[in-house]
């Protein structure tokens, strides 16, 4: 296991997810953005086009009748706004980042099993891991041993010396 990776992969997962977050948020603000900008461009056309339609129904029509279609059409015009943007996310950008975000995931697993099999074999065989970290260790205490017996030689030869 290296520590470098999991940062790496961590970093990559965290980078991905920001990007899939702010992908669906720019939708979602579009989305929304659209809605409000149909709501009122309905609200202000329909008002002219009900009023004409109402006057040239009234001609053929009863009142009642003439404001019950218009109604009805008013919520047909309402339902197509609202299919057209409540549609999903169709990009590419999306699907890459969830590629990224899954390799990452994967890669994030497999340093995870290395990990775990280095414990266990670490507790399995304990002098495995051990000796590795000894040996330069054993060599460290003997170098500082050796200079230590010099000085110390050096200084009691000057002082017989004296």
């Amino acid at each position: 296991m290296n520590t470098e990776n999991v940062v790496k992969h961590l970093r990559v997962l965290w980078r991905t997810d920001r990007i899939i977050a702010d992908i669906r948020l720019r939708h979602l603000l579009i989305g929304l953005g659209l809605r409000a900008f149909a709501a009122l461009i309905a609200a202000f056309g329909l008002l002219m086009l009900e009023l004409s339609a109402y006057f040239a129904l009234v001609q053929i029509w009863s009142a009642v009748a003439a404001a019950a279609i218009l109604g009805a059409v008013n919520f047909a015009i309402a339902a197509a706004l609202f299919l057209i943007a409540g549609r999903a996310p169709s990009g590419r950008d999306i699907e890459l980042a969830n590629e990224i975000h899954d390799t990452s995931i994967e890669a994030l697993q497999l340093e995870a099993r290395a990990l775990q099999a280095q414990v266990s074999g670490a507790v399995h065989h304990p002098l495995s891991t051990i000796v590795p970290v000894l040996v330069p260790l054993i060599a460290i205490i003997i170098k500082n041993l050796r200079s230590t017996a010099r000085t110390s030689n050096a200084a009691s030869s000057a002082e017989a010396q004296s």
